[in-house]
């Protein structure tokens, strides 16, 4: 969800005031962000991500090994691993999800950026290479800092836990895949590190989030072409119940690919574009399923939006705006039990 100002100035102005004033305030912004998407009608929701410094760097917070300094190319602060890794704070993240749990009857998901991900953001091979000579390395020396994550969160009582990975989306993208010796490998090891963290935890459901950073949009950077089948084999390895994709994003592709995706997966789809001023109405929202419901059966359907509604920290977004389009999904789902019997969400 969207910051307000007021979240980023405390953010920025922690070290002004204590441990526990600091905690106070942002429980209350934490407890008001909950809301907002419990007025919204939504079945589940998050904390907003609004305790998190960074969305990629949270990893920092779980273990020790990274620098924080800014990236030379766009002067955005950049976290980059430096040492080798060591556990910190397990359960950073669970911690959002015991607060949230306690304040809502909703489902509640928990998310984690994918170990492939950190490996593309957070290795240089100058700065890194002395603590993991090669990003694969860094990756793998991921999982287990992101496996104990995950293990706290299903004891915190997160419904849903979600890895997003716009790190595999990369393989949709002919330039990306031209870029490798070998695209379908480099694409099998995202997953396969996903697994790794997934696997063998019963009574949570795990998620994909297929991120085409539909953010891009509004942050002036490069969208992704290609659509999803050139890694459905990936798609379909993935030890997960759910999938959330991308489909209002230009370039996505077809719903067909839909027909293509293992029986047991459930699909998010991207319904509600993100991009800041543009705001879907729940018929045009409820017309994009209708059109994915002809390659999928309805009973295996949620409604998502594209991507996070704040595609940066120092992005301007409206939370009345993101309010807005959260209303209008939860209109159209309702249009769409009703036309189906009640078998979607």
């Amino acid at each position: 969800m969207p910051r307000s100002d007021f979240v980023k100035d405390l953010i920025s102005r922690e070290h002004e005031i204590s441990a526990d004033e600091y905690q106070r305030r942002m429980d209350a912004a934490v407890r008001y962000i909950v809301a907002v998407q419990e007025q919204a009608g939504l079945d589940v929701l998050t904390d907003g991500e609004w305790r998190r410094k960074s969305y990629i760097g949270v990893i920092a917070e779980l273990a020790h090994g990274f620098e924080l300094s800014r990236n030379p190319q766009d002067g955005r602060p950049w976290t980059i691993v430096v040492d080798r890794l060591s556990p910190k704070t397990p359960g950073f993240i669970a911690k959002e999800v015991s607060f949230t749990r306690d304040i809502t009857s909703r489902l509640v998901k928990a998310t984690l950026p994918s170990p492939a991900l950190l490996g593309e953001r957070m290795w240089d091979p100058v700065k890194s290479a002395r603590a993991y000579p090669t990003r694969e390395q860094f990756v793998v020396a991921c999982v287990p800092i992101l496996r104990r994550e995950v293990e706290l969160l299903a004891k915190a009582g997160a419904n849903i836990i979600q890895i997003d990975d716009p790190h595999l989306c990369l393989f949709v993208v002919p330039e990306v895949r031209a870029q490798h010796e070998n695209a379908d490998r480099s694409a099998d090891f995202a997953v396969d590190v996903v697994n790794q963290i997934v696997s063998d935890l019963p009574g949570v459901k795990f998620a994909v989030h297929l991120c085409r950073r539909a953010g891009a949009r509004s942050r002036g950077e490069a969208q992704h072409q290609g659509g999803f089948d050139c890694i459905l084999s990936q798609l379909n390895k993935l030890k997960v119940q759910h999938l959330t994709m991308e489909f209002t994003t230009p370039g996505a592709g077809d719903f067909a690919v839909l027909k293509k995706l293992r029986e047991d997966l459930e699909v998010g789809l991207g319904c509600v574009d993100v991009t800041p001023g543009k705001i879907d109405s729940p018929e045009i929202i409820a017309g994009r399923i209708r059109q994915a419901l002809r390659h999928i059966d309805a009973r295996r359907v949620t409604l998502n939006p594209d991507c996070g509604f704040a595609p940066g920290s120092g992005a301007v977004v409206s939370i009345d705006e993101a309010y807005q389009k959260l209303c209008n999904e939860a209109a159209a789902a309702r249009m769409l039990r009703d036309e189906f019997g009640g078998t979607g969400r």
